[in-house]
């Protein structure tokens, strides 16, 4: 659960993100940040004394705004938190829970977009070769790397897949996304080699060791030392683990190889319409920020082939 947040806008509050879970969907992880983001709203209308609703204008809304700026929070986390407050106050209107929505009219500056940190091509290969087939972890944390760089996924599709996604005799996974948005996504050669040699052999070992403990096989793809579910968190401290192995010093996550799955596709030739919709993206918007990313690419693609250059 999200967790309750009280205040003076609860329950409406825990309505709200009900609302977000039951009828938009999002997933655990996304109503979690909402539901944080929502708390430090109410902890500043706590802190400065209101009581009532009706209290809570636009003025008193430019006040929590300037509040997250004095705070030092970065741009990416102000307006984070004005994007919960807002839906907030958008939903209260529609359901006539509130006669005014005191977020129109206030804008909050947009924040510049970073370009997303990736892995060269290099240090994919440096790390696909990191965990070798020798054990039962090690096909694991090959079949991983190979598959979230074939598919791009986001480390939470990855650790929630099931054995019924996979469509092996057709190259093909299917991805359950954000909002319980489900795209197919093909598998390259290397990552249905490497998914075969796991589910074949070491998956096999690490069930055995969950049931001779009385445990059930969860039907995940991949699973942890004990024979569970593999979780976010593990995946990322092993992922860190296998980076430093692979002399790879900064620092590393999950999601590094979804940015380096987009960039190389890109720079393959790939359209961005395809790359969309591999990703999982709602907004092509999204999506562009990596036609940002390799200038050297480009620069040597116009070089190669523009006759003036």
């Amino acid at each position: 659960m999200t967790g309750s947040v009280e205040g003076i806008f609860d329950p409406l509050v825990d309505d709200y993100l009900q609302h977000l879970k039951v009828e938009r969907a999002l997933s655990r992880n996304t109503l979690v940040a909402y539901a944080q983001d929502l708390r430090k709203f109410v902890e500043f209308l706590a802190f400065e004394g209101f009581t009532t609703r009706a209290q809570v204008d636009g003025s008193v809304l430019l006040a929590f705004l300037r509040s997250l700026a004095a705070q030092g929070l970065s741009a990416q986390t102000q307006t984070r938190r004005w994007i919960a407050v807002r839906g907030l106050f958008r939903w209260l209107r529609t359901e006539n829970l509130v006669d005014v929505d005191p977020t129109q009219g206030i804008q909050l500056p947009k924040a510049a977009k970073r370009l997303p940190d990736l892995l060269s091509r290099s240090e994919v290969l440096a790390l696909l070769a990191v965990p070798g087939v020798d054990s039962s972890l090690g096909q694991r944390d090959t079949a991983v790397l190979e598959f979230m760089y074939a598919t791009g996924c986001r480390v939470s599709e990855a650790v929630e897949l099931r054995l019924e996604a996979l469509h092996l005799d057709q190259g093909l996974v299917l991805i359950s996304g954000k909002g319980s948005k489900q795209r197919f996504v093909p598998l390259g050669d290397c990552s249905h080699v490497a998914l075969l040699a796991w589910l074949q052999e070491g998956r096999g070992i690490l069930v055995k060791k969950a049931q001779s403990r009385g445990q059930k096989d969860p039907g995940t793809v991949f699973l942890n030392s004990r024979g569970g579910s593999l979780s976010r968190q593990g995946w990322f401290y092993r992922l860190r683990t296998l980076a430093q192995s692979a002399g790879i010093v900064r620092n590393i996550s999950p999601h590094k190889l979804r940015h380096s799955f987009a960039t190389h596709l890109l720079e393959g030739g790939a359209d961005l319409r395809t790359v969309q919709t591999l990703l999982g993206h709602a907004d092509i918007s999204t999506t562009q920020i990596y036609t940002h990313l390799s200038q050297t690419h480009v620069r040597n693609a116009y070089d190669e082939h523009h006759p003036r250059a």
